[in-house]
């Protein structure tokens, strides 16, 4: 199992650095395949989110890729609003989270269809601190409950709604896991929703893959870029609905 463990961690750190997601809508699926609840995935998922986002915005404020101004304003509102996952978790049965999963992700496939791919740098996009926090408020919570990170339902918002720049959604999708997922870990460890061992497994292997996926990000064109995200969004929707009708 600790194998398989660390060459799933190692290809969602991947996923990670390409995507500027953190993990979990891959590698909860891929837990779930391997017999673990929905409630354990969640909180392996979220642990290994603190990794792979941490090390991943490190990276792309290296490279420029990251306005860390308006990444902290949505990435605080996403801290506070995933400090309530613990208790939603704990509340809400596993079916239900299920079907927002799969409601999330046909949100997030229809939003980057209908966006356009190339949108310039300078286009206005600006919004009130305010609005920001609190659609980070709202992410938070309802993302880091169903143990992913928030980018896959931010980065579409950013980029469908609000006008950025594709490269740099994906940037600030990353960061806000940071946010997101250090506050889901706090939230769920006080609940006891974290198995340590394998999100530590999973979490240090999905490292090695975070700097070859932001690389490959960099060296992607816009459309081709989209349309990768575009075939994540379904392989990740195919999984869940099969778990749910076929089990």
């Amino acid at each position: 199992m600790e194998i398989i463990l660390v060459l799933i961690g190692v290809a969602i750190g991947g996923m990670s650095g390409f995507f500027g997601i953190g993990g979990g809508t891959m590698l909860v699926p891929a837990l779930m395949l391997l017999g673990f609840g929905i409630k354990t995935a969640i909180g392996i998922s979220v642990m290994q989110m603190v990794f792979s986002s941490l090390y991943g915005s490190w990276l792309n404020h290296k490279k420029g890729h990251l306005n860390l101004k308006e990444g902290a304003v949505i990435g605080l509102g996403g801290f506070v609003g995933a400090l309530g996952s613990g208790w939603l978790v704990s509340a809400v049965p596993e079916i239900v989270l299920e079907a927002a999963f799969v409601a999330v992700v046909g949100f997030a496939l229809y939003r980057f269809f209908k966006a356009p791919v190339h949108i310039d740098v300078n286009e206005g996009h600006d919004l009130p601190a305010a609005v920001l926090a609190c659609v980070g408020a709202g992410i938070g919570l309802f993302a880091i409950s169903m143990g992913i990170g928030g980018s896959i339902l931010l980065t579409p918002i950013l980029v469908g709604l609000l006008h950025y720049p594709l490269k740099k959604a994906v940037s600030a999708g990353l960061f806000f896991v940071v946010f997101s997922s250090v506050s889901g870990f706090i939230s769920l460890s006080v609940a006891g929703q974290i198995d340590y061992r394998y999100g530590l497994i999973v979490g240090a292997a999905s490292l090695l893959g975070v700097q070859a996926g932001i690389w490959l990000a960099g060296k992607t064109g816009h459309k081709r870029h989209k349309n990768a995200l575009v075939v994540l969004y379904l392989v990740i929707l195919s999984l869940m609905l099969k778990k749910i009708f076929i089990g």
